[in-house]
């Protein structure tokens, strides 16, 4: 079963910017990325997501602030979150898309003054 390790969250001010990482112990080629988030008592929703040829989407509660990117050599998916607001709280997850082959741990992003 494919793992993945979601890291580099944290606590941070409203204006501040994270980066996350992601590394997947198969292989990324020719696979769609995606980031997703759970909020306390809400569902998990699509963030952001990248096609093997780079082009990326995103939800527009995050356009413009967030950016994903990937290195399919390393096996990795990145997320640059800037701009941070208290509604981008939330565990942070990367997966495959549309079908997630699995889910990891997540990383716990805190935007707090």
């Amino acid at each position: 079963q494919v793992q993945l390790v979601e890291s580099g969250g944290g606590l941070v001010q409203p204006g501040g910017s994270l980066r996350l990482s992601c590394t997947v112990s198969g292989t990324i080629f020719g696979i769609y990325m995606a980031w997703y988030r759970q909020a306390p008592g809400e569902q998990r929703e699509l963030v952001a997501r990248i096609t093997t040829g780079r082009s990326t989407n995103y939800s527009d509660s995050v356009k413009g602030r967030f950016t994903i990117s990937r290195d399919n050599v390393k096996g990795a998916v990145y997320l640059q979150m800037d701009s941070l607001k208290p509604e981008d709280t939330a565990v942070y997850y990367c997966t495959n898309y549309p079908s997630p082959w699995s889910w990891g741990q997540g990383t716990q992003v805190t935007v707090s003054s």
